[in-house]
């Protein structure tokens, strides 16, 4: 996977390398295309088995191109628009993908990163005019939505509704309030639709996304209670959600496909709920760390025991930036990909991923007792050596406690907003 890449300006006659083994310059991956820009000779672009790299400086410094969350995926061509000014990249299996405008790139000189701010030049801006119509077919086409993936839930208001709260609820058989929707204060008929799916698990943060868990499992077949309470009144009416009459599955098999995700569901929430204690004691250590001076031999302790206990967070989630690329799969990497299949087929699941969800729960518990043990070995040490200096010692939170973390999916590691990052210390936003 070694890039290997050279120039000529004496047509061919002799080559000086641009990328080799040797000197790789941090590209990752075989060279598939490499462009020069149009306007600026210097200004590279380079495709590889793992992503973009650029340069602006004619291949003597080089980096990987991450704005607009591009993945590390082979780049098998490139073409610049002479007009607009994009770089449009042909992926293998992405797509085709559009870097809107490279201007910004042309602009940077020497000079300007010497400097401590300046404005770097765009193209032009152009207040467009909206277009409407001229479809090729005219109006001999008819489009239709599909269905919504949701049950639809109608009711009528006389007046609008001015005081106190609306709320609208959906309870299952045993009477457990299973989702809580926004009610419209309109009056007349309302609509409003229900997803029929439990939340969604709390899934530890990582460097890869967490593509399966961002949903929760949809709920079984059967009859639920919408309850709606206006100005203290309360109004109930039943719901019945059925299979789809093409399904070649029973409800039971529905059932058992359910009660697998939600044990899925429970686990991610156990590995959730590890990673709070590891984050919380990773703070605390960071902050006693902080408060002793350099050279103290204490600080050199805590530190160590923090990449233990870093190396116990790397058994639950992947911390190498680039996504599944990378081939680094961890704990939450594995639940997660058998959380998708799981959600994938609503019919009774496999023998194997029974059996599965039983082998990562055995390796959750090992990771928890590694975890446990260097807390009951080593923390109460240097607790003690932390109070003979005047320090507060480390807690950490229970499993049954934690600290929370957020439902929504992660994103890269390291990676903000739309960038790219430069070598030398250099950086780009858009």
């Amino acid at each position: 996977m070694t890039p290997y890449v050279f120039k000529t300006t004496d047509y061919g006659k002799t080559w000086t390398p641009l990328a080799s083994a040797q000197d790789g310059k941090g590209i990752r991956g075989y060279a598939h295309v490499i462009k020069e820009d149009l306007v600026k000779p210097d200004l590279l672009f380079l495709g590889t088995e793992f992503g973009l790299w650029v340069s602006i400086d004619g291949g003597k410094n080089w980096a990987q191109f991450k704005g607009n969350h591009f993945p590390a995926v082979a780049v098998r061509d490139l073409a610049i628009h002479p007009r607009d000014n994009d770089l449009v990249l042909a992926t293998h299996g992405r797509g085709i993908w559009i870097i809107d405008d490279i201007t910004p790139l042309r602009a940077l000189t020497p000079d300007l990163l010497k400097q401590a701010v300046a404005f770097v030049s765009a193209r032009p801006v152009q207040q467009r005019i909206e277009g409407t119509g001229g479809w090729a077919s005219g109006d001999a086409v008819f489009v239709g939505d599909n269905p919504p993936d949701a049950a639809v839930i109608n009711y009528y208001q006389r007046e609008r509704h001015l005081f106190g709260k609306l709320k609208l609820e959906v309870l299952d058989s045993s009477g457990r309030v299973v989702d809580e929707l926004p009610a419209s204060k309109r009056p007349g008929l309302n609509r409003v639709t229900w997803p029929m799916r439990a939340k969604p698990p709390r899934v530890p943060p990582a460097a890869q996304v967490a593509f399966a868990g961002v949903r929760g499992p949809r709920l079984v077949p059967g009859v639920y209670t919408v309850r709606l309470t206006k100005a203290g009144k309360v109004s109930e009416t039943k719901l019945t959600v059925g299979l789809d009459h093409r399904a070649k599955f029973s409800a039971a098999d529905r059932k058992a496909q359910f009660d697998a995700a939600m044990k899925v569901h429970a686990l991610f929430d156990e590995e959730s709920a590890l990673m709070d204690r590891i984050v919380s004691l990773r703070n605390a250590l960071a902050q006693s760390g902080g408060g002793l001076p350099e050279g103290d031999p204490l600080r050199k302790n805590l530190s160590d025991f923090d990449g233990k206990v870093d190396g116990v967070r790397k058994k639950i989630v992947a911390t190498t930036e680039g996504g599944a690329i990378t081939g680094e799969e961890r704990l939450r990497e594995h639940t997660d990909q058998l959380y998708g299949a799981i959600l994938s087929y609503e019919g009774k699941p496999g023998g194997y991923q029974t059996a599965y969800i039983d082998a990562l729960k055995r390796e959750l518990s090992d990771v928890t007792k590694e975890f446990d043990q260097l807390l009951a070995q080593e923390l109460p040490a240097l607790n003690e050596s932390l109070k003979g200096k005047g320090q507060q010692p480390i807690s950490v939170p229970s499993a049954a406690q934690g600290v929370g973390a957020s439902n929504a999916p992660t994103g890269s590691a390291g990676v903000t907003g739309a960038g790219t990052i430069l070598p030398t210390n250099f950086r780009i936003s858009y």
